[in-house]
């Protein structure tokens, strides 16, 4: 089911530049996204459980962009805890990093990642490719019902 208004995306991400980068990206798509950002696995945990929202109920993005290098838990990491929650498996998570390990790649592939995209260093590349990924989620591909 397509979201009502605009798709709701959790970054994953620790580079600062690339938060930016992402931002601006998104400010300029052709589909309408809010964006939260975590720095690691751990926050976007606490995130998704509502342990970093004030005690709000617990967000649950229609889209997960993560990263594999991150400090104190990693995005493989991540997607393993993610896609092993009932509450939580059924959103879409796309690698969106900068790793091209056939390793990795495989790897986030058998923990059901939903998608793998690699991100490209030039900035009008990165943000085309960015937009592509948030068109497909948010015009094209289904999503879950929450």
């Amino acid at each position: 089911m397509m979201p009502k208004g605009a798709l709701d995306i959790l970054l994953v991400e620790d580079n600062e530049g690339d938060v930016e980068m992402t931002r601006r990206a998104l400010s300029r798509a052709g589909t309408p996204c809010t964006l939260s950002v975590a720095n690691n696995g751990n926050q976007a945990l606490d995130y998704l459980h509502g342990e970093a929202t004030g005690g709000l109920p617990p967000s649950r993005p229609d889209l997960i962009l993560l990263d594999i290098n991150m400090p104190r838990m990693d995005g493989k990491t991540f997607l393993r805890t993610v896609k092993h929650d009932e509450s939580l498996k059924a959103i879409p998570v796309v690698m969106f990093t900068s790793s091209e390990s056939p390793t990795d790649i495989r790897e986030c592939y058998e923990s059901y990642a939903s998608g793998y995209v690699v991100k490209p260093f030039d900035g009008r590349q990165y943000a085309e490719r960015l937009d592509q990924v948030v068109n497909f989620w948010g015009r094209i591909g289904e999503l879950p019902n929450a």
